[in-house]
């Protein structure tokens, strides 16, 4: 497995479908090569695969059989209709969430549907991807059925953050690739209802966090000199502004934990919401 690959969660449900389209777009931009993993549990009682897998008992070689005819098909399928990219199928036998955690070390990019079934056993939407995003090892974007947005801006989550700082880096990279503006959000929490400090100034405050936001953008800025960017410092929750300004965005990108988190903490409140309620994809971009 190459560093640079595209690796995509997939079990042929609808979710798993869009995010490999997802995947493939990324592909055609960047160059990367593509890796379809479907990540096949044995099951000790009968129950469902896949789709068109008939259910078994482990070890149930057919099943098996099945969802490796299910897989070559589909990265054929890919490939054929993106012409110039390479693209692989594999399945891997395990827990699926421990698997695809444990893939993602060698990988750019691990891309998934917030629900799947079959391989993922099921889940409702964001289990398995909060699971994986929490332990992987490489950046993970998170699409859901009818979210594979192809306009808007890329919107980035700052704070400060080690985390944050390597999501605007994340983000700027993508905002090139795609030839689009970057909207760099960066929420600040006013004072509480009950006490308001004499000297607090909203328009202060404001003014230093978007300078603060200016001088972590400035070396991306000259890296990516042709990227339009909006910076803005907002007062409010952020996980509401960012899946607020989702709507009008083609991805959003966060850290896995910002200055906010606790300490130990895998992944922050703010790229949980996200997962659940964003109106366009998410990548959640991790420590290596």
């Amino acid at each position: 497995m190459s560093d640079d690959e595209i690796l995509v969660g997939y079990d042929g449900s609808t979710d798993a479908s869009v995010a490999l389209d997802w995947a493939l777009d990324e592909a055609g931009r960047s160059g990367r090569p593509v890796r379809l993993a479907y990540v096949f549990e044995w099951l000790t009682v009968a129950g469902w695969i896949g789709p068109g897998v008939a259910p078994g008992v482990w070890p149930d070689e057919t099943a098996r059989r099945q969802v490796e005819e299910l897989v070559r098909k589909a990265a054929a399928d890919a490939a054929a209709e993106r012409p110039g990219l390479t693209v692989h199928g594999e399945v891997f036998d395990g827990p699926p969430a421990l698997v695809l955690q444990e893939r993602s070390a060698g990988a750019g990019m691990l891309v998934l549907g917030s629900r799947g079934h079959g391989g993922f056993g099921g889940l409702l939407a964001g289990s398995t991807a909060v699971s994986v995003t929490a332990h992987a090892h490489c950046p993970v974007v998170v699409v859901r059925d009818g979210q594979a947005a192809t306009s808007g801006p890329v919107v980035v989550g700052s704070d400060g953050s080690p985390s944050a700082l390597r999501a605007l880096g994340f983000a700027v990279e993508r905002a090139a690739q795609r030839d689009v503006p970057l909207r760099v959000l960066r929420a600040w929490e006013p004072p509480g209802d009950r006490w308001v400090p004499p000297d607090f100034d909203p328009q202060e405050t404001a003014a230093t966090e978007r300078a603060a936001a200016e001088a972590e953008l400035a070396p991306w800025r000259e890296s990516f000199p042709d990227v339009p960017v909006e910076i803005e410092a907002v007062p409010g929750s952020a996980a509401a502004l960012l899946v607020e300004a989702s709507r009008s965005a083609q991805l959003v990108v966060v850290g896995s934990r910002g200055r906010g988190g606790l300490r130990g903490m895998l992944l922050g409140s703010v790229s949980q919401q996200l997962i659940q309620h964003a109106h366009c994809p998410v990548a959640v971009v991790r420590e290596p």
